[in-house]
């Protein structure tokens, strides 16, 4: 989820009460009929939504990405050559998704993926799958991920967000701080938003709590369809402050299409940039209200040009519509279809003119270069032989002055004395006092165990080996002895 601070604004690109089952006696119809519109809807939510979670709880998907990003400085001071040093750590984002395609399509937001060289997704039922990037737009932050499960997913059913109005309840689902999917409940608090991150930007704002994780998921609607995809937050700390945001499901929906069918989203372009009007500007132009958005640029050669638009000019109308800000004209044209032939409706020197243009495609070398999808190769691996740890038999006296059980006061292990800091055993948690008991199936009674067991799995082609740690921690705990854990460890870069 993007966090959105107060201090400084920055994020990426949300009907009506549930209908009662069962025959309503038209007395009661009438009672309620007669009650103001905020108490209905305050007991609409007072209804448990138990059955609707159930059946929307298949359709949303926890995401794990995993993606390289360059190491500390501070471990540059590791004793290891530069060249056997890894030269970056591992970010591991935890997000939210949604079916879309029964097929295993499924959506989420791009910051949730970018730059992932990993993708998994955990479904409702605790199932894993892994998933690949189909298709990314950053400007619109949202990507497409494909999942083969072998079976039918269940999909979505997309809502009309432009249908939403303030006040409306909502359900978010998803994956909140990485705890797993949950759902949260609330209203739409506002729409339209601006984040001022992108000239799209037309947030549905909720006050269902949405924390970081959520990103990605769905905003539903009582009715079960989707209304958004949960996308910001804006808090003075890093937790929901009431203040969530989520992409309209009419805007993602158009650029889900467009990346399925094309493979980016494939904009009309006019071939101006334009600017709100300001009460001040209006003034300047004579104008009683600051109607319609102003152009300040035309591009030679483009669609305005042709058309005779000029710098100066205010459009006021696009084809029958009218746009409320500059936003909303830049996703009308965008949402047309290049080579549609249409109307735009300017003020030029207090006059109204009509003028005929013919929309072109956005120039996709331009547009690539500021949306390019999110793709990353796996991370070249640095693989010590003795995977960056160095091991020594445990004091004669360290398990019988320690509060271990009696059962293990014969065990075979070797104790952790130092462990590289890039290594990605000490990324797992290993850490120095560390006990290991276990390669596998075999019990590790010195340095040379341990190196034989490494070698053992790396000549069956093995990426992972299991270990069997019993943490320092253990015996600084008392009688709450936790006992032994296993953990797998990268062995090999293949």
């Amino acid at each position: 989820m993007r966090n959105v601070r107060l201090s400084a604004a920055c994020g990426r690109i949300a009907a009506a009460a549930a209908l009662l089952a069962g025959v309503v006696l038209a007395g009661t119809l009438s009672a309620r009929a007669q009650q103001p519109a905020p108490m209905m809807m305050m007991q609409s939510m007072m209804f448990s939504q138990a059955d609707l979670v159930k059946n929307l709880l298949p359709s949303v998907v926890n995401i794990t990405a995993r993606a390289q990003v360059p190491a500390p400085t501070s471990d540059a001071m590791d004793t290891a050559a530069a060249d056997e040093r890894q030269q970056f750590q591992i970010r591991v984002n935890a997000g939210s998704g949604f079916v879309v395609q029964p097929d295993g399509v499924i959506v989420t937001n791009w910051h949730v993926v970018d730059g992932a060289y990993e993708i998994f997704v955990t479904f409702a039922d605790g199932s894993r799958a892994s998933a690949e990037v189909l298709n990314a737009a950053r400007l619109i932050d949202i990507a497409i991920l494909k999942v083969n499960t072998g079976h039918p997913l269940v999909a979505v059913r997309w809502g009309n967000s432009g249908k939403v109005q303030i006040g409306d309840p909502v359900l978010a689902i998803g994956n909140p701080l990485g705890v797993g999917l949950s759902v949260t409940a609330g209203i739409v608090s506002a729409l339209n938003r601006n984040l001022m991150d992108t000239p799209y930007d037309d947030f549905i704002q909720t006050d269902a709590p949405i924390n970081h994780g959520n990103s990605g998921g769905p905003l539903f609607n009582l009715k079960g369809e989707v209304i958004g995809i949960n996308t910001a937050l804006i808090s003075p700390t890093s937790a929901s402050a009431g203040l969530g945001f989520a992409i309209p499901s009419n805007d993602a929906h158009f650029a889900i299409e467009r990346l399925l069918h094309y493979g980016w989203v494939r904009p009309a372009w006019l071939g101006v940039k334009i600017q709100s009007l300001t009460p001040e500007m209006a003034a300047a132009l004579g104008m009683a209200q600051p109607d319609g958005s102003i152009v300040a640029w035309v591009v030679a050669g483009g669609p305005a040009a042709a058309a005779g638009v000029r710098i100066g000019d205010v459009i006021l109308r696009f084809g029958e519509q009218v746009p409320s800000d500059d936003r909303a004209l830049l996703r009308l044209i965008a949402a047309s279809p290049p080579g549609e032939k249409t109307t735009i409706t300017l003020l030029r020197d207090g006059q109204q003119l009509d003028l005929p243009v013919t929309l072109a495609e956005w120039p996709k070398m331009q547009w690539e270069e500021r949306d390019a999808p999110t793709k990353a190769a796996e991370p070249r691996w640095v693989i010590p032989p003795d995977l960056g740890i160095s091991v020594q038999p445990p004091p004669a006296d360290f398990l019988s002055k320690n509060s271990f059980p009696a059962n293990t006061k014969d065990m075979q292990a070797v104790m952790v004395n130092s462990i590289r800091k890039d290594a990605e055993a000490a990324r797992r948690g290993l850490q120095a006092g560390d006990l290991i008991l276990r390669i596998d199936d075999r019990s590790i009674a010195s340095a040379s165990d341990l190196q034989e067991q490494i070698d053992r799995a790396r000549a069956a082609h093995r990426k992972f080996a299991m270990f069997l740690i019993l943490p320092k921690s253990a015996a600084e705990k008392g009688s709450k002895f936790p006992g032994p854990k296993w953990i797998a460890l990268r062995v090999s870069p293949g």
